[in-house]
């Protein structure tokens, strides 16, 4: 049996970024039942996918009941219901076989991986604030995207002047923006650009200096998209609400790193139990940002542990 349901976690504060702002993190649970084991997992519907809570819950009633995670594959394109379902049938497996889902998987027993912490998009001033607050995390991602950016991200700089950075524009620029940008982002010691042009405008980054390296989000769902990145992006960011979940975020970690590519792991807004599959698939990544719980006012029971070493892998009473 799959059961879904909606849940609604409150942010720690209000959380900005170019598209707009939310006080609240909306998922789905799917939980999967068989005999005496349940199995659950997590998605986060996203509109710039064109996911509702809605229209995700739909494709996941019509799946039958006792699907595989191989069924999956074919029965859901990649996408937050794939995720939430091939997720919780991991774990699922993992109680069943009394084994933890690394074993399963074939992978090495995981460890912590230092994650970014992400600092909302707000003025200079209070970016600079955010970032002093956070400046002993070695790695802050600021959220940008908007015509305003150079005196927020010198104000991060300024607030936090030892922490690696990392920058999210969000789809948020134009080429011509990037390319008046880039060499600041260097000067300012960012090590990393996430997706500065909208998805579908991206070739224009072709020829383009790439003097910090550009990481493709919107851009990179699966290992579909893996050929339309060549020449215009260094690293591919990893979410699992992209891939469709577990199963194919593996497979796309390999191509990727296979293909040169660099790999970024991250996240939606979400519980501990979205981001304990993703920890597995960040073991070594470039870039981890696994943060969501961070952002969080309350979490799952169990929740995953976030220490000085980093984001710990899950126990097994709350996932996998």
């Amino acid at each position: 049996m799959i059961r879904v349901q909606r849940d609604v976690f409150r942010l720690a504060q209000v959380f900005t970024i170019s598209r707009g702002s939310r006080s609240e993190a909306q998922v789905l649970t799917v939980t999967v039942e068989q005999g005496d084991h349940h199995g659950r997992g997590e998605c986060v519907p996203y509109a710039r996918y064109g996911e509702t809570p809605d229209s995700v819950t739909a494709q996941i009633e019509a799946l039958p009941a006792d699907i595989s995670r191989d069924e999956l594959a074919a029965a859901l394109p990649a996408g937050a219901a794939r995720n939430a379902v091939d997720c919780a049938l991991w774990d699922l497996a993992a109680k069943r076989a009394g084994k933890r889902v690394w074993q399963l998987a074939g992978l090495a027993a995981p460890g912590p991986e230092l994650t970014a912490y992400t600092l909302s998009l707000d003025s200079p001033a209070a970016m600079r604030a955010q970032a002093a607050g956070h400046a002993h995390r070695p790695l802050l991602k600021i959220k940008l995207g908007t015509p305003d950016d150079m005196p927020r991200l010198e104000a991060v700089r300024q607030g936090a002047p030892r922490a690696r950075i990392i920058v999210d524009a969000n789809e948020g620029w134009s080429a011509e923006i990037y390319a008046d940008l880039a060499p600041h982002l260097q000067r300012l010691g960012v090590a990393l650009v996430e997706q500065p042009l909208p998805a579908g405008a991206d070739d224009a980054l072709l020829g383009l200096p790439r003097p910090v390296p550009v990481c493709a989000d919107e851009s990179c769902h699966d290992c579909a998209s893996l050929p339309g990145l060549k020449g215009k992006y260094d690293v591919v960011n990893i979410k699992l609400d992209k891939t469709g979940g577990l199963t194919e975020a593996l497979v796309l970690r390999q191509a990727a790193r296979e293909q040169g590519y660099g790999v970024m792991v991250g996240c939606m807004v979400g519980s501990s139990l979205a981001m304990a599959p993703a920890v597995l698939v960040a073991q070594g990544a470039m870039i981890t940002d696994l943060d969501g719980p961070l952002l969080l006012a309350e979490d799952r029971d169990n929740p995953l542990t976030f220490d000085e070493k980093g984001v710990h892998p899950p126990d097994a009473a709350l996932w996998g």
